[in-house]
């Protein structure tokens, strides 16, 4: 079995690193930040028996940001010679000069401390590239073999999405970090199709984590019991009757609402969306900045943190793509908004001292922007189980697993199905419905937040392609949660919402 992934660059970051600081301080930048990165990535998918599509990506370059009168600018090479990033600084600087004359707003930075020289792996066991792709296609061939053999399966797609990301920064500041990070996510869904032509999938629950191959293996997730479990959970399925549209009480299972918590807050508490910088794409956000401290975004005991600390999430780091350690830091605090995720230039426009580590570019090819923490709602300490919410429903809903989405430009009005809901009949589980969609206002639904889950219910989910940006990024993120209960919820009938 393959072993650690291993930094590829360090030779030429030795190199090249200073030679781009020194050019850039020559040419009278006021600050600069140079990437240097190794982005290597492979997708793995087979549908029923057969090796349908393997991707392997490789992307090597350097970025440079330089800010000169006040203005940024930004280039980059897949060129790594002194001569080639001299001239790439060159062209960072010729922009900002460029743009200064017609750029009325200066950029101001929040201050941050120079780190000197850091190196940081994230904790895993086997660099998921490393692993032999008749390997890691074997593994997923017996995933779809096991639950072929399986009725009520007719088809089976699995998949394996595996990045290994390599990146050295350094700053005029005197900030120099090396890191290197993981990541995986395994995808089994299995269809069945009904005599009438009817048809219902049912997909695994394990969440990408900042882990390698490992994770396949079953450290920090049950994979294979997920995929054991999956034609009973479709055979029940295809039984159950469609949903009576209505209020009900839901039990959101961790594997549903870490999508909801991304959509209604992560997103919403990204500051630039705030502030409006983000409008022309993804919308902007309901929770603007003259409202912290006081907007009751839900109920007492709702407290949500953001961090890029929190060990296997997608983005933690040591240090961000602008030299800032990481951090944990408070969004809403017992229902209250209290914060934002902030780059340097975002926490200097709101007048506050220091960023919290959130700026990220996707590529050296990208000028870092910024980007969401692991956004995560915390457990009650003497929270209740699972079953112990269910038993607190007389007529209500479980609903596990994500599937499909959908919010508004402002974060606020949401629509969510998921892979499954069961009915709670008197505190008990009496099976599945189909067709089911939930329905809401943001701070609505968690304002009737009833209970939250004890620290035994907590997963870490999340999402390896957040989108942002305009070029489009992409970034990985993870989101803690328990499962919880809130009280009356819409509950759409998705089918007859489409027949209508």
């Amino acid at each position: 079995m393959a072993g650690q992934a291993r930094f590829e660059l360090d030779d030429l970051a030795a190199n090249l690193l200073p030679a781009a600081l020194d050019r850039a301080e020559a040419l009278g930048a006021e600050h600069a930040q140079v990437r240097l990165e190794r982005l290597a990535s492979r997708f793995v998918a087979v549908r029923d028996r057969t090796v349908e599509t393997v991707v392997d990506d490789l992307e090597v370059g350097i970025g440079i940001r330089v800010l000169h009168r006040g203005v940024w600018g930004f280039a980059a090479t897949d060129a790594l010679r002194p001569d080639a990033v001299a001239a790439a600084v060159g062209e960072a600087v010729a922009l900002a000069e460029a743009c200064a004359p017609a750029v009325r707003h200066r950029v101001q930075l929040a201050d941050e401390p120079a780190h000197g020289e850091v190196r940081w792996v994230a904790p895993h066991r086997v660099d998921p590239l490393a692993v032999p792709l008749d390997e890691a296609s074997g593994r997923l061939l017996a995933f779809a073999d096991q639950l072929l053999e399986r009725p009520p399966v007719a088809h089976v797609t699995a998949s394996v999405h595996a990045v290994t990301e390599e990146k050295h920064y350094a700053d005029l500041a005197g900030t120099w970090t090396h890191q290197l990070r993981v990541r995986v996510h395994p995808v089994v869904e299995a269809l069945a199709v009904t005599p009438e032509g009817d048809f219902e999938t049912m997909r695994t629950l394990t969440a990408p984590s900042g882990r390698g191959f490992e994770l396949l293996d079953g450290e920090g997730a049950d994979l294979a019991g997920d995929v054991a479990a999956l034609p009973e959970h479709l055979a029940e399925k295809l039984r159950a009757p469609s949903v009576e549209p209505g209020h009900y009480d839901l039990v959101v299972h961790p594997s549903n609402l870490w999508l909801t918590i991304h959509e209604s807050i992560g997103h919403a508490l990204e500051l630039d969306r705030a502030l409006g910088y983000e409008a022309a794409y993804a919308g902007t956000s309901f929770a603007t900045p003259d409202q912290r401290g006081h907007l009751r975004y839900g109920a007492p005991g709702m407290t949500v943190t953001g961090d890029r600390v929190e060990p296997y999430g997608l983005a933690t780091v040591a240090y961000d793509d602008e030299g800032v350690e990481a951090q944990r830091f408070e969004l809403v605090t017992d229902g209250i908004l209290v914060g934002y995720q902030l780059d340097r230039a975002m926490a200097a426009e709101a007048g506050l001292a220091r960023s919290n580590g959130c700026a990220f570019a996707d590529s050296p090819f990208h000028v870092p922007i910024q980007r969401m923490a692991n956004v995560s709602l915390a457990p009650d300490p003497k929270g209740p189980s699972l079953e112990e919410l269910v038993s607190g429903v007389d007529r209500g809903l479980l609903v596990v697993g994500d599937r499909s989405w959908s919010i508004d430009m402002q974060r606020h009005n949401f629509q969510f199905t998921g892979q499954r809901f069961h009915r709670i009949e008197r505190g008990r589980l009496v099976g599945q419905v189909r067709d089911a969609a939930y329905q809401d206002q943001t701070t609505a639904f968690w304002g009737r937040l009833a209970a939250v889950g004890g620290p035994a219910t907590w997963v870490l989910g999340g999402a390896m392609n957040c989108g942002k940006g305009q070029p489009g990024q992409v970034a990985p993120v993870s989101h803690g949660c328990p499962a919880v209960l809130v009280r009356q919820v819409r509950i759409l009938n998705a089918k007859a919402e489409v027949g209508r």
